[in-house]
């Protein structure tokens, strides 16, 4: 793969000293994979299309929310009427005396870059967002440090509000379409029942897949494909399973159904998929021989 592009920080920031900017992408258009000289905080409003971070696809739609860190290479694909904020933010560039180190993400490879934000959660940080874009573009003394209170804000909204898929149990009650979200993401290989679903929730069914396309620009039933796609295609690059295991463990009872699917959605085999990172990844002396 070609070097990616490198976004620099005097290009988003209005000033050396200003430690966070926003971005508003509205609508986010596909964007080749790139890494920065700042880290961010994306977070989806609406739409849906295919971030790649780190060579690991996710479909993302309303409510998903990343912390992307200076080295973290990511880009933007398939997109349909995305909708998102950057947070750009510099901590070398922090002044307030706070344990940044424990409300951000560390700085290593283990930390876990993926996470959904409750209704409520959204509704708190776009206001907070809304403030943070207006002092940010600022450059006196005065709104650099409201600037840095309002991030402080929006950091902890986003730790209180934030959950991991399936876990339901920390959700409030009545967000309809977190908890759904959270069942489809808990595990894409799973049969999901709306039916059964809707039952044990006690919530209408027309109404959460009107909520839900509304929201996302997308049926349920094809936004559980493209989660179950979107781990096929990790399996197949980083593991070294058959395709009949890859096409089970996302969902598939018949591994040629799961390669005519893919093969509709990628424009390649499993196969081929799997042979293209193959060759890429190979070292260079190897394929002299």
């Amino acid at each position: 793969m070609k070097n990616p592009l490198l976004l620099a920080k005097e290009d988003y920031l209005p000033s050396p000293l200003m430690p966070v900017a926003v971005a508003d992408r509205a609508p986010q258009p596909s964007f080749p994979p790139h890494i920065h000289e700042f880290s961010e905080i994306v977070l989806v409003w609406r739409g849906n299309g295919m971030h790649v971070l780190n060579d690991r696809p996710w479909r993302v739609t309303c409510g998903d929310m990343f912390y992307i860190r200076d080295h973290d290479c990511h880009s933007y694909e398939s997109v349909n009427d995305l909708v998102l904020d950057n947070i750009l933010y510099c901590p070398e560039r922090f002044q307030l005396a706070i344990g940044w180190a424990e409300l951000l993400p560390p700085d290593n490879a283990q930390h876990q870059s993926h996470w959904r934000l409750t209704t409520r959660g959204m509704a708190l940080a776009r206001g907070v967002i809304q403030q943070l874009a207006l002092e940010s573009r600022k450059t006196d003394l005065l709104s650099i440090q409201l600037t840095e209170a309002l991030f402080l804000q929006l950091v902890l909204v986003l730790r209180r509000h934030r959950y991991a898929a399936g876990q339901d149990n920390r959700l409030p009650d009545g967000e309809q379409l977190d908890l759904l979200m959270s069942a489809l993401q808990s595990d894409s290989g799973a049969r999901f029942d709306l039916a059964t679903f809707c039952l044990h929730h006690q919530l209408a069914e027309r109404s959460l897949k009107q909520l839900f396309r509304q929201q996302t620009g997308m049926t349920i039933g094809h936004y559980l494909r493209q989660l179950q796609l979107c781990r096929a295609k990790y399996l197949l690059r980083c593991g070294d399973e058959l395709i009949g295991e890859v096409a089970a463990r996302c969902g598939f009872d018949d591994s040629n159904y799961f390669s005519v699917v893919f093969t509709r959605e990628t424009g390649v085999t499993p196969s081929a998929w799997r042979q293209r990172f193959e060759r890429a990844e190979r070292p260079a002396f190897a394929l002299k021989r």
